[in-house]
């Protein structure tokens, strides 16, 4: 009888990650760098999550992809994409060292992939200021999609980002009788998401002895 009610008591917890504003200058920013295995192991255990889905932009380099498409980014295919274009005959110095860094990043989400994140992938697109690229894979609509649309999966919801662009739809949730908790780095932390998430706001970088790569 008590195990049963201890089942019945058992809430689901989601985690969301925005790669864009956790991580934002990887290595060179934070200090450290992450082990995504010991990162994914440690929301488990200490939230006991049942999903993490992984937010972040992808560089394409000619790849034909579209978002009408409606269906996941097939990253296998991306790599072999990739990895001919590598081996071709008119390549510059420069595109090789390009493609090279790109293939370095399909070989890290499948890593991702294979340790259990679900990942959500969005192509990077190429705007130009004054004469000047400017890559960008804004990710905040489809995790803001995400976090509506799983509510009826989850009676709380961890995220990790300090963008202050999530408080509406984190206000919303918290009035649907979902606890949110906050997961970032502080000084990249909206003061209107710390307020929002109270007593339930972790700071990121205390993480570093726990997560950092061995």
């Amino acid at each position: 009888m008590t195990h049963l009610l201890e089942l019945t008591h058992m809430r689901t917890v989601y985690a969301f990650i925005d790669a864009a504003n956790l991580f934002y200058g990887g290595e060179k920013s934070l200090g450290w760098k992450i082990d995504y295995r010991k990162l994914l192991n440690y929301l488990k255990e200490k939230y006991k999550v049942k999903k993490v889905f992984y937010y972040a932009g992808i560089e394409l380099h000619g790849y034909k992809y579209s978002l009408l498409h409606n269906k996941g980014l097939n990253l296998k295919e991306l790599l072999e994409y990739l990895m001919d274009k590598l081996r071709g005959k008119d390549i510059s110095d420069e595109e090789i060292i390009l493609v090279g860094k790109h293939i370095k990043r399909v070989k890290f989400y499948l890593k991702l992939k294979q340790f259990g994140y679900s990942l959500q992938l969005k192509p990077t697109k190429i705007y130009w200021d004054e004469g000047k690229p400017v890559k960008k894979a804004n990710c905040d609509v489809d995790m803001t999609l995400d976090l509506v649309r799983y509510m009826g999966e989850f009676q709380e919801a961890l995220v990790l980002s300090g963008d202050g662009d999530f408080v509406k739809v984190l206000l919303y949730l918290q009035s649907k009788k979902r606890n949110i908790y906050i997961l970032a780095r502080g000084e990249r932390s909206a003061k209107e998401i710390r307020q929002l998430a109270g007593k339930n706001f972790r700071d990121f970088n205390y993480l570093r002895e726990t997560l950092k790569f061995a």
